[in-house]
């Protein structure tokens, strides 16, 4: 390990105490306090990428990025309407999800949905709410619902 990594097990460990802390504090309500979490992330590594103002484009170009550092195996996107159903495939930060729920404490945050949200909203300005994040077998499912674009004040 160079000097400028650390492993995998010592990130997922930070995460679940950082977490499990969180929820201790606030319950449900810490998903509506974890939505930034990975908006440097975002703007330093995402954010060049996107190149079209499409959703499916934002998602590849996601996919693409957390693949090359082996963050998730794949993203997968249906869209209906302003329903956006998201599937995540061999994330890194899974073992984080599996202990919390072994406490009982549902998933809460998620950094592959919080890049699709910010993508959307930086470049397509609507606003995103990541409503429902279920924990399977095979992935996480995440319901994004997009809202329209925010009005223009004159």
């Amino acid at each position: 390990m160079s000097a400028n990594t650390i492993s995998q097990e010592y990130a997922n460990d930070l995460m679940f105490d950082l977490q499990k802390s969180f929820w201790d504090e606030r319950g449900l309500g810490a998903r509506f306090r974890t939505v930034s979490v990975g908006r440097e992330h975002f703007k330093s590594q995402v954010l060049p990428l996107l190149t079209s103002n499409e959703i499916g484009h934002f998602i590849q170009a996601i996919e693409k990025a957390l693949q090359s550092e082996g963050i998730v195996a794949r993203i997968s996107f249906t869209e209906d309407g302003r329903l956006l159903r998201v599937k995540v495939e061999g994330c890194m930060h899974r073992v984080v999800e599996d202990r919390l729920g072994k406490l009982g404490i549902p998933a809460f945050t998620c950094v592959p949905a919080n890049l699709i949200a910010f993508a959307i909203e930086e470049k397509l300005d609507r606003p995103v709410e990541l409503a429902e994040i279920k924990v399977k077998e095979d992935g996480c499912n995440l319901l994004l619902v997009t809202f329209e674009q925010r009005p223009v004040l004159r």
